[in-house]
Order: structure tokens, then sequence, then C-alpha cells
């Protein structure tokens, strides 16, 4: 075999190395909320976090479905730059009592739809925050979200099964959560549960961030060693060719 030719193939066997490490990344960057806890009976902003998860396409509409057994009262999402939001109201399938008082409709779904240009895009994600409440006295509530492709694609995140490919946002109430995150609310002034509920949203944000920059910092360097490891083997046989 020709020297070149083995410095092709270890060029491919690198470059194979990278996609994989990269592969299962972008495989984990799930469509999440923050905080993923709440107090019933409180309000409590969350944060929708959508990472753009297609190297050909950008996201350009998000979808967040509330629940309509245990509907929520007060919905409102805090507006994002090239974005608009709605409330999309619906006539629930049952009448449900919340308090005293029996509602046949409530706030179904927020949809945030991108403007020209403002698309998420590969390597990228947008955060959206909404603040609902009061949170009802459940065990969680599952808030599923469709992410629309500009290809035409949507990627719905609404499977609740252990270990799914596309897992359902949850937020838990009596419910132990699945990770450490802790909601803020539960106070009856709603605008401090918000602000405290924020504030823990940017905190675990950036945790997060951090994690997956050295996640792949290690990733990257390992590589790199084993493609220097693979070029001195072949200067190696090279000389001992000659």
């Amino acid at each position: 075999m020709k020297t070149t030719t083995i410095t092709k193939s270890a060029i491919a066997l690198t470059a194979g190395a990278l996609l994989a490490v990269g592969l299962p990344l972008a495989a984990n960057a799930h469509v999440t909320i923050n905080p993923n806890a709440a107090e019933a009976g409180g309000y409590t902003v969350i944060t929708v976090k959508v990472p753009n998860e297609s190297a050909t396409a950008a996201t350009n509409k998000v979808e967040l479905s509330l629940p309509t057994d245990t509907p929520f009262t007060s919905v409102r999402y805090v507006p994002v730059a090239g974005w608009t939001g709605e409330l999309i109201t619906e006539t629930l399938p049952e009448p449900v009592t919340v308090g005293d008082t029996e509602i046949t409709e409530a706030i179904t779904k927020v949809v945030w739809t991108a403007d020209a240009g403002a698309e998420i895009a590969d390597g990228q994600l947008q955060q959206f925050d909404v603040s609902v409440g009061p949170v009802p006295d459940v065990g969680s509530l599952v808030l599923g979200a469709d992410q629309f492709y500009t290809d035409g694609s949507v990627v719905s995140w609404s499977d609740e099964a252990a270990d799914a490919q596309y897992p359902a946002p949850v937020l838990y109430v009596n419910d132990s959560p699945e990770s450490n995150h802790h909601a803020a609310g539960g106070h009856d002034d709603e605008a401090d549960s918000e602000d405290t509920a924020t504030a823990n949203a940017t905190d675990s944000s950036s945790a997060a961030a951090s994690d997956d920059t050295l996640a792949r910092g290690l990733g990257l360097g390992g590589l790199i060693l084993g493609a220097i490891a693979v070029v001195l083997a072949i200067t190696g046989r090279r000389k001992s060719t000659n």
C-alpha cells in the first residue's frame, strides 16, 4: 500500500471519529424546560430551551402544549425579539372546576413563530419564557413541544417513555424530579415567583452550557491525540521501508 493511500485512510478514519462524537452530542440536545419543578398553588416562569438539531434546516416555529385536564388559568409569555408569540385558547374536552369556578375553555398552547432571518440555525438555541399558574395540585404535568423546521419537517417532543428519543418536557409538582433542578414559586406574590424562577433558569442554563463545552473539549482533545498517533505510525512505517 502506498504512503499516500495510508495517509488518506488515516484522514478518513479521523474524520469519521469526529462525526461519531458529534452525532451523540447533537442527539442529546433535547427541547427542555427549566425549572422542571414547581409548587402547587403558585405561579412560576418556565424557560423553554430549544436547540436546533438539523445541520441543513433552521427552526422557525415552536409550539408548547399545556394540560387540558388540569389547565392553567393564567398564561403569559415574554416577548422574544424576532419572534411572534401567540396564545391559543380552545374549548376543553370536559369542564374543569378551578377553585369555585367551572371553566370550559383555557389556553392550551403557546406558539412562537420566527420572523424571516430570526430562525434558530445550526449550532444555535433559543430560549422562550412563559409564566403559568396557579400550578395544579398534581404529581406532574407533561408539556409537549413541537419543533418546526424550514424544510417542512416537525419533531414532536411528546414521548413519555423512559429513555425516549424525543422525550416530552415534564413539570414536576408533587412527584420527585428526575434531575436536581428546582423551581421557584409557591408564593402568593406572582412577581416574586417569576423573578426567582428566572434567576434559577439562568444559572442552570449557564451550568449546562459549561458542561457541554467541557465534554466537547475533552472529546476533541482525544481525537487530536489519536490523529497524531496515526501520523507518527505512518512516519515510522515510511522510515522502516526506506
